[in-house]
């Protein structure tokens, strides 16, 4: 058997088997929840076994018209089942993509000149493997869903252009005749295609849609003259700058749409490539190493792909233009007629989101949005490193540099002061959301208990520098006593001789603590705050199992936290930063409250995490992000309220606040940078400096509590409780 079918056909033979098993669980998905990482791993060895094949069909000089019609048929297969599993999530028209060799086969059987063989084209095996990726990639659910169906939207138009051309060269040797194998067709219409997105291409995730580019650019009308022209080498150099412009515009465009989507901001070129090191540590922790590498290499090898072809499809264009020179200049003038008229009477197009965003929400017909983007991108740069200046002797000028220990915090001696960051805690989590409600009514029902117990609360808004993420933003700011709002000022910061709280605690005496329990490592910044103590996943005992991006959960982190430092006898009084993160992105494998006096060693929670919705399960809809949000934020409170119930005393002073507002699918468009914060204490002293800040009764700010920037806390602080 091996012999007759050779040894390259065997590979295709455990492809088909390997597809097989794949259908199989595509069908079991109908009725059961399946293994998806099971799943995607088949179909990524079935992908590559498919380029197995073809290196040993060739080396071995087994190529054979049945091999090749072989692999054609698994393929088709097999890019049929992921597209049935795929279309469960993305829409029911991800199947054309399963369905289209088929469909041809059916045309075949109308129109016998569709079964004719064609010629060989390298460039179709490269579209029929990109589908099966494409196709594996959207099943495993890694991507947000707009970059999903982003993929799969481009994996169908190639698609339907390698299917056209070879139905094209079907038809012109219809009749037996030997016709050109090669049709540039599909290849201009590509780079009109490229450079159109190019020109028009919006900012936000909410802005896309075929709206969105039914624009006139006046780009294209100064490069359809600048083409008609110049000489061809000034013509082609010209294409090369401005293709690789254009590329960097919608490189920068589509960071926007991320930023924006997670930090309500838009991409800042001079800063946020720092970022890319953070984003690989967040992904490798929710996903897997193997993961993010996967899709940071997608995105790099994407970006290059922009910066390779959209020059060449300028020089193609501008090819063309100079070939009908006389009709293109005449087309030029007409358009541009038409470009004045609109812009002048305003004709335009609503889009969703522009409500917030430059056009008072409308996108203009008559456009120039692509160059204006380039200009202001170049023109900020000058801004932002006078900004590092500016910013950097701000932090060198630090009025407490020479503040007296013995007048440092002097009314709040004895006290153990906790500032507990609950991760991703926004003004939307207690107000105007769908999943407030809930977290209300557990802030009123722990301000009683805790009431209760002798505690009284006060509580406010902080402005946070950050939104969505880059979290440490808003906890250098809170230390610092400065405005921390990228990346670039806490690089600056970080080499700093700032006072921090941490530093000042420790100079007033107290023994000072960092508990970060999302670190895995060693933290380099950590020296700047000067801790005496630091505290992370790795030295706090925890034997229970990882929550996703959590390592543990914040019950067991505080429980630890008591353990190590407050339950100890003749200590000195502790000051503790604390950042909390079951409440982090994407919130799922959220655990729930235990006994507290069963915390151990965190045993207790094993099976918890199978017991709760995966990321893929919560990521399905907003509403279902929502729901899961808010639930986390529960259990980060509830945590902190049990912590304070068995542990606080008459010396507890406990601080805690949000860090940053979550994203944009569930905060909303419009949402602010505001924060809760809330202290908790038995001495009404305390409390009664907080009262006179303002500060609101109890540990849920009402929409008119007192709102200050996140900046103005340590020094507001220091001088409430100072000498």
């Amino acid at each position: 058997m091996f012999a007759r079918l050779g040894p390259a056909n065997v590979v295709t033979f455990v492809r088909g088997v390997l597809s097989v098993l794949v259908a199989a669980m595509v069908v079991e998905s109908f009725f059961h929840p399946t293994q998806v990482t099971l799943l995607v791993l088949i179909s990524s060895i079935a992908l590559f076994l498919d380029w197995v094949d073809g290196q040993v069909a060739r080396r071995t000089h087994t190529e054979s018209a049945f091999g090749a019609r072989f692999d054609m048929e698994v393929d088709a297969f097999l890019i049929l089942v992921l597209s049935v599993y795929v279309a469960h999530s993305a829409g029911a028209w991800v199947l054309t993509i399963g369905l289209a060799r088929y469909l041809l086969l059916a045309a075949e059987q109308v129109l016998p000149w569709l079964g004719r063989p064609t010629p060989p084209r390298y460039w179709g095996k490269v579209v029929a493997a990109l589908q099966g990726i494409v196709l594996t990639v959207a099943a495993s659910g890694v991507l947000p869903g707009p970059v999903t169906g982003l993929l799969l939207v481009i994996s169908l138009a190639l698609l339907a252009e390698s299917f056209g051309r070879q139905v094209w060269w079907l038809w012109r040797s219809r009749h037996g005749e030997v016709v050109a194998a090669r049709f540039t067709a599909p290849l201009t219409f590509g780079a009109v295609l490229l450079l159109w997105v190019g020109l028009t291409l919006p900012d936000r995730v909410g802005d896309l849609g075929p709206v969105a580019f039914v624009r006139l650019p006046l780009e294209v009308l100064v490069l359809v003259v600048l083409a008609a022209l110049l000489p061809t080498r000034l013509r082609n150099l010209t294409a090369v700058a401005v293709g690789v412009v254009m590329a960097l515009v919608v490189i920068a465009k589509t960071l926007d749409m991320g930023f924006y989507f997670a930090l309500n901001r838009s991409f800042d070129p001079v800063i946020d490539w720092t970022y890319v090191g953070s984003l690989y540590g967040l992904l490798r922790d929710s996903l897997s190493t193997v993961a993010s590498i996967a899709l940071l290499t997608v995105a790099a090898v994407l970006f290059v792909a922009l910066l390779v072809l959209t020059p060449l499809a300028l020089r193609r264009l501008g090819s063309i233009v100079a070939r009908h020179r006389r009709v293109s200049l005449r087309g030029a003038a007409a358009l541009a007629v038409v470009w004045v008229v609109t812009a002048v009477t305003g004709v335009g197009f609503a889009l969703p989101s522009l409500h917030h965003a430059t056009y008072d929400g409308v996108a203009p017909f008559a456009s120039a949005g692509a160059a204006s983007y380039a200009f202001d991108e170049v023109a900020r740069i000058p801004a932002e490193l006078s900004d590092q200046r500016e910013f950097a002797r701000s932090a060198a000028q630090d009025p407490l540099r020479n503040a007296p220990a013995g007048q440092l915090l002097t009314r709040l001696r004895g006290k153990d002061v906790i500032f507990a960051f609950v991760e991703s805690y926004g003004r939307s989590a207690v107000q105007g959301s769908s999943f407030a409600p809930g977290i209300d009514r557990l802030l009123d029902r722990s301000t009683q208990e805790l009431a209760a117990d002798g505690f009284g609360s006060r509580s406010a808004f902080l402005t946070s520098p950050t939104f969505g993420a880059i979290s440490w933003l808003a906890h250098s700011t809170f230390q610092s006593g400065l405005w921390v709002n990228s990346q670039q000022r806490y690089d600056v910061l970080m080499t700093s001789q700032r006072l921090t709280l941490s530093k000042l605690f420790e100079r007033a005496g107290w023994r000072t603590v960092s508990d970060v329990p999302a670190n895995t490592h060693d933290w380099p910044q950590g020296a700047f705050y000067g801790y005496d103590t630091f505290y992370d996943s790795r030295n706090v005992g925890y034997r229970g199992p990882r929550f996703g991006y959590p390592t543990m959960p914040d019950q067991y982190t505080l429980d630890a936290f008591h353990r190590l430092e407050l339950a100890p006898q003749h200590r000195r009084p502790v000051m503790a930063e604390i950042d909390l993160v079951s409440s982090h992105a994407p919130w799922s494998r959220t655990p729930h409250l235990v006994d507290q006096t069963k915390v151990g060693d965190g045993s207790v929670f094993d099976g918890m995490p199978e017991q709760s919705p995966s990321k893929k399960v919560v990521w399905r809809s907003p509403a279902s992000v929502r729901a899961a949000y808010g639930q986390s934020i529960q259990y980060s409170l509830s945590s902190l309220v049990s912590f304070v119930q068995h542990y606080g005393n008459d010396n507890t002073v406990l601080v805690l606040l949000g860090d940053h507002q979550p994203a944009n699918i569930v905060s909303g468009q419009d949402a602010d940078h505001d924060v809760p914060i809330t202290v908790v204490a038995r001495d009404r002293s305390v409390l009664g400096q907080f009262a006179d800040w303002g500060w609101q009764p109890g540990m849920r700010p009402s929409p008119d509590a007192p709102v200050a920037r996140m900046d103005t806390f340590r020094d507001r602080f220091l001088t409430a409780f100072s000498q």
